[in-house]
């Protein structure tokens, strides 16, 4: 897989950045074929990812983990799959990684596997159904994060 040249400048001068790229994706989608390419091709030119399997231990308090290292990336990579968006970690990390865009000027790339992007938009709104439904005493969770003005929070335009 051929990576192009990319400049890692920051951003934001003052944010500490400990990683190139966070990958977001959903793993059993993508962890053994197209995630694991990526990340080798990544590792090849030099460029510190994060992935979770990566650099947690077992035993780690995985959500505290993932968001910090979505915080202290450069670059957010979220590979959308058909079913990234009923992964709950999938969705409170693509929030954290859109309040880093806005924060801290956090670049967002997204990539789509094995999904059509036009339908992606259709899809968490479809998937957001599922989770109203799942988490019927927790609607602040839905409502509050995953749901913005009732639209699900989708960066297909990112």
């Amino acid at each position: 897989m051929a990576i192009p040249n990319v400049s890692f400048s920051s951003p934001s001068s003052s944010h500490q950045w400990n990683y190139d790229v966070f990958l977001s994706f959903r793993g059993e989608d993508t962890r053994k074929t197209f995630t694991s390419h990526l990340y080798q091709a990544l590792f090849e030119k030099g460029i510190i990812t994060f992935r979770d399997d990566m650099y947690l231990q077992k035993g780690d308090e995985i959500s505290p983990a993932l968001l910090e290292a979505i915080k202290q990336s450069k670059i957010s990579i979220i590979v959308f799959s058909k079913n990234y968006a009923t992964s709950t970690w999938c969705l409170d990390e693509l929030v954290k990684i859109l309040e880093c865009q806005k924060s801290f000027g956090q670049m967002v790339r997204p990539i789509f596997y094995d999904v059509d992007h036009s339908n992606v938009r259709k899809q968490f709104g479809e998937v957001m159904d599922m989770h109203e439904k799942k988490f019927k005493e927790d609607m602040q969770r839905v409502d509050g994060r995953w749901l913005s003005k009732r639209q699900p929070i989708c960066p297909v335009g990112i």
